[in-house]
């Protein structure tokens, strides 16, 4: 299996400018390169950080999006009203 060159994703806040959809996809190859079993613990290692920061990255995006999505909401009249976020578990 051949695996793509990754650039590495700097240990300073310029993972904070990749969007949501770039961190998902680092994400997804990460865990390609880490399930294939061919890569020494060292750079398993180093993946597993990287990994661990972008989802940190995705969670505070995601985190932001719902507070924008509850700011957005308005009352009967028009006016801005604060209502919660319910995630949909499944439970119909």
């Amino acid at each position: 299996m051949q695996f793509r060159k990754l650039p590495p994703v700097p240990k300073t806040d310029k993972t904070d400018e990749l969007s949501f959809e770039e961190g998902i996809k680092r994400l997804e190859d990460i865990v390609e390169q880490m399930e294939g079993g061919e890569l020494p613990l060292e750079t398993l290692m180093e993946k597993f950080e990287e990994g661990t920061r972008l989802a940190k990255v995705c969670q505070d995006q995601l985190a932001k999006a719902e507070v924008r999505i509850q700011q957005i909401e308005k009352g009967p009249a028009g006016e801005p009203k604060l209502k919660p976020f319910e995630a949909d578990n499944g439970n119909q």
